[in-house]
């Protein structure tokens, strides 16, 4: 793997909903050997969005990495994805073993489902070290507390 020379945080968002409690744990041994793992949330339990599929297990890993997020994404997550059995379809709700997305890049959310759903905003900020702010001014803090006040999430300890 080509390195950027600079040492990057990169928040991962991991989430699944057929064998969790395997897939999970699973997925994090593998990524403990590409980057260094800072820090790790509850594993949080939520219904799954835009599907009446099982609900999804979510977990948010902090870790710092040489490469960019394009190399992290293409020689790190989607090689996971693929050996733990992760099928992509048309349907982009759809059931799936595992699923790696980087929603945050050295402290700054990248992907907007973090400010819009809980199963993303609770875990993140749990690990994200930093004040982050939405468009609207609403600290990450905030936006985890208020969607989970209408999601129904259950945490679980296992890792």
């Amino acid at each position: 793997m080509k390195s950027n020379g600079l040492l990057n945080q990169a928040c991962l968002l991991l989430g699944s909903n057929i064998d969790p409690q395997t897939n999970l744990p699973r997925a994090m041994a593998m990524l403990k050997q590409f980057v260094d793992i800072i820090a790790v949330s509850l594993i949080w339990e939520t219904p799954a969005v835009g599907s009446d599929g099982p609900n999804f297990w979510n977990v948010a890993v902090l870790v710092r990495t040489h490469l960019d997020a394009e190399q992290l994404k293409a020689a790190v997550l989607r090689p996971v994805e693929e050996s733990l059995g992760r099928l992509r379809s048309a349907d982009r709700n759809a059931p799936r073993t595992i699923d790696i997305d980087i929603v945050a890049w050295d402290c700054q959310v990248t992907d907007p489902d973090v400010w819009i759903h809980a199963h993303a905003a609770v875990p993140v900020a749990e690990v994200l070290p930093c004040d982050t702010v939405s468009s609207e001014g609403e600290l990450l803090a905030h936006t985890a507390k208020r969607l989970a006040e209408t999601t129904p999430l259950q945490p679980h300890w296992i890792l």
